[in-house]
């Protein structure tokens, strides 16, 4: 009987990550979330804003995290009752609901085109990120865009 030769190994000399059909060690960044190049960046209440400047007005890319509620996070630091300010824009992920102070409510998932007047409390919903492509032209918003100052009926 002929002693039996030891059998050779059929791995790979190359780390997993380069060999075919592996994933690669580190997922590249999503592109919605990255800074925007050129923006300025600021983080507020832990929601993370990029704005640029275009045209007259401004693109903003606004990242509200899971848990985010406006009159929690951000009522303390702009000391209003509720948040003043027009949002136009496109909601690229996640969802958010809200109220206005007469008790209309909105709830808005992504993809969507979105407006909400100024007078507003709103809160992510779910455990990912809210995500709104916003243009404005800072305080003129409402106005520029033909909303009134405050959400009321027509």
């Amino acid at each position: 009987m002929k002693p039996k030769r030891p059998r050779k190994s059929a791995r790979s000399k190359r780390p997993a990550s380069k060999r075919p059909g592996h994933a690669p060690a580190r997922a590249p960044r999503d592109p919605l979330l990255a800074r925007m190049a050129g923006a300025d960046h600021r983080q507020v209440g832990g929601v993370s804003i990029d704005t640029a400047r275009a045209a007259n007005g401004r693109v903003k890319r606004v990242c509200y995290p899971p848990g985010f509620r406006w009159s929690t996070h951000m009522k303390p630091i702009v000391n209003t009752p509720l948040c003043m300010h027009a949002h136009v824009g496109f909601l690229a992920r996640g969802r958010v609901r809200g109220t206005y102070a007469d008790g209309c409510a909105f709830d808005l998932a992504a993809p969507r085109a979105v407006v909400i007047e100024p007078g507003h409390d709103a809160w992510v919903v779910g455990k990912g990120a809210a995500v709104l492509i916003e243009f404005d032209t800072e305080s003129s918003t409402a106005a520029r865009f033909g909303l009134p100052d405050s959400h009321r009926h027509a």
